[in-house]
């Protein structure tokens, strides 16, 4: 019995021990593990994923000027600007729309900046000399420029008379109550 009991008394030390080193193992093993888990777990968030770049605008000029049209008409005036500016690279009359979202912003000389650029680019678009001689009216300056803007756009663009028509009374009348 002695020598069995020597036995187990062996056994168990050894068994301690052995598992006194596994536990070591495993421990170390453990911190190996996380210790590479960090480093994965920051490597991705440091490394940028895959991200898909558009060489090609997939929207035409008109797209984009019929976006920014939409954008502006539900009040979201700096997404139809950027839409218009896109839309501006190819169709010089968006400086008018760019022009109309400045004015909408109180910008006036930006406004007028863009309106003379619609002007210089697309000289046969009267929207642009009707939209300038309103900024001029409704700033109270350039009215004999007004008048004449208002003029060229009628010339232009017959089609809009009453709209042109009603800028050039308003600018008239004005006129008359300044002089």
């Amino acid at each position: 019995m002695g020598k069995n009991r020597f036995l187990d008394t062996l056994n168990s030390t050894r068994m301690k021990e052995n598992r006194r080193k596994a536990g070591k193992k495993r421990s170390v093993d453990s911190f190996i593990q996380l210790f590479c888990l960090i480093l994965v777990t920051l490597c991705i968030a440091s490394c940028s994923l895959p991200k898909i770049i558009v060489l090609e605008d997939p929207l035409s000029p008109e797209e984009h000027l019929n976006l920014g049209v939409t954008y502006e008409m539900n009040g979201e005036l700096d997404n139809a600007l950027e839409e218009y500016k896109k839309a501006s690279k190819s169709l010089p009359l968006a400086y008018t729309y760019i022009g109309n979202i400045y004015y909408q912003k109180g910008e006036f000389k930006k406004a007028e900046n863009y309106y003379k650029k619609s002007i210089k680019k697309e000289p046969s678009f009267a929207d642009a000399y009707n939209n300038l001689a309103w900024l001029y009216y409704t700033e109270k300056k350039n009215l004999n420029k007004a008048e004449a803007l208002v003029i060229k756009a009628l010339q232009l663009n017959p089609s809009k008379q009453d709209v042109y028509q009603d800028t050039l009374e308003k600018i008239r009348e004005l006129k008359k109550t300044t002089q």
